[in-house]
């Protein structure tokens, strides 16, 4: 029985349209490095000073790129199927960019989880679960890619997997 639901943000329940090889031409020069992949590895290994380095430039193409972005038609059907219930949101977005698309969406969450909590997916579906008290077997976990999948396997909860089709 699902008591508790989990959402990814970006290609889940919106489609955010950030040029991710100009950001990451911009990590490298950050991290002075040309292997920035596996990118939530590599930051979780930085410095603060860095990292911070690093996720404010990560905000910046964020903003520049939620001016544009649209809404999965899939991914807002499935919030409101399940908005009886208690749900949260893992994303490896930035806080800032998360608070103004729960915003103008009007889409409401008991708990958000973001970069700047932890970069590793299983372990921010174990936060939430905590704070949403519920054992893993009675959360679905709502997602887009492969990695999303994995990290439900390893956590041991319910996966579905969201289309990539967005509403205009």
């Amino acid at each position: 029985m699902i008591t508790a639901v989990i959402f990814d943000l970006d290609g889940t329940l919106i489609y955010l349209p950030i040029d991710y090889e100009r950001l990451f031409q911009e990590f490298s020069k950050i991290m002075k490095t040309e292997d920035v992949q596996p990118l939530t590895e590599k930051i979780s290994r930085l410095d603060k000073k860095t990292r911070k380095r690093v996720f404010d430039a990560w905000s910046r193409f964020e903003r520049e790129a939620s001016r544009n972005f649209t809404v999965s038609k899939e991914g807002v059907a499935l919030y409101q199927r399940f908005s009886n219930i208690p749900k949260a949101l893992v994303t490896m977005q930035g806080k800032m960019l998360v608070n103004n698309v729960i915003k103008r969406l009007g889409m409401p969450f008991d708990f958000v989880i973001t970069r700047e909590d932890n970069l590793d997916r299983t372990k921010q579906l174990q936060k939430a679960a905590q704070m949403l008290e519920a054992q893993p077997q009675n959360i679905l976990f709502v997602g887009n890619t492969d990695e999303d999948h994995v990290a439900s396997k390893r956590f041991g909860c319910q996966f579905l997997r969201v289309k990539n089709e967005s509403l205009v």
